[in-house]
This record gives C-alpha cells, structure tokens and sequence, in this order.
C-alpha cells in the first residue's frame, strides 16, 4: 500500500514503548485491562514507555516494565524481539514506536489490580474477541502470531480514513 509524502504527516509527539508478552503453562497469554490512557479501557500485553532522560534501552525497559507490572523478575536472556512497530498519528495524538518482546518461558501471574489496570488471562483465540485497539486487533496481533518466535518490523499509517500498513521485515521475496 502506499504511504503518504513525509510532509503530508503532522507535526506530532513520538514515543516510544514496550509490550511484552508473556504466556503460562497453558498457553494463555496475560494482558492488562488498562485504567489510564493511551487506550483506556481497553486490553494490551504488559509494558509501558522508555525512560528516555535516562537513556533506557528498549531491553531494559521490557525488565522494568515486566517487573514493575507483575513483580517478575526476568533477564534480557529471557527475552526474545518478536516484532518493531511504528505506527504514524495514532488516534491523530502521537507517532509511535514499540518494541515487541516475549518472555521465552511461561510463567505463573496472579490476576491482580492495580494502579495501571486489572492482569487477566486470555486464551489466544479470545483476544481477537476481547476490546483492543483497532490497531492490535487487525495488524499487530495477526503479525505476532504469524511471526512468533521470529521476527517481523511493520509500519502502520494512522492518518488516512483507513489503516494502512506495510511489513518491512522480513522483507517481501517479490521476484518469485
């Protein structure tokens, strides 16, 4: 799909962010109903935005916020990159970029409130079901699925009337 011209874009804040999913024995995976914004109300893996002052990487960020949001200890080792998305005017708010991590083991979670929302459990095949972001529902989760255990980078344009997105890793064989 084409993107628009750079110029066509508004002048907006970027930030950037982690999810970080993480499974249990079953295969379920642990979300969090979100109490504040940005998508209020709504469910998303686990995460949160870089310190940026401090230089945080987006590795450390994924410990810190895992830590933080279920008191899990884990290590980078622990974790593996699944996907980059960059996302352009979300909500016509702020340009995103999020580094897509998953926890490498399973792990046990007690559903719990706090100051950030309610953690659940969600069988897989529920999620789609479940109130996400337009976004998740229709882009990135199918991207994680597909790409799990790999790696995939996509661009999402929020600007139009529609989503447009392009997957940029792995790049698209179009010599077949």
């Amino acid at each position: 799909t084409p993107m628009p011209s750079p110029d066509a874009t508004p002048p907006l804040p970027y930030r950037i962010a982690v999810l970080c999913y993480l499974f249990d024995e079953r295969g379920r995976v642990l979300l969090l109903h979100r109490r504040k914004p940005p998508n209020q109300h709504l469910y998303s893996p686990v995460g949160g935005k870089l310190e940026q002052s401090i230089g945080e990487s987006p590795t450390a960020c994924a410990v810190r916020e895992i830590a933080e949001e279920t008191g899990l200890m884990v290590t980078p080792a622990d974790l593996h990159l699944t996907g980059i998305v960059s996302e352009t005017a979300y909500r016509g708010e702020t340009h995103w970029l999020m580094f897509l991590y998953e926890l490498t083991r399973p792990v046990d979670v007690s559903c719990a409130e706090f100051d950030e929302g309610r953690l659940e459990w969600h069988e897989p095949g529920d999620v789609a079901s479940l109130e996400i972001p337009e976004t998740d529902r229709k882009i990135i989760w199918p991207l994680f699925w597909q790409y799990r255990g790999r790696f995939f980078a996509v661009h999402i344009d929020c600007t139009g009337p529609q989503l447009t997105w392009r997957v940029e890793q792995p790049a698209q064989d179009t010599t077949r």
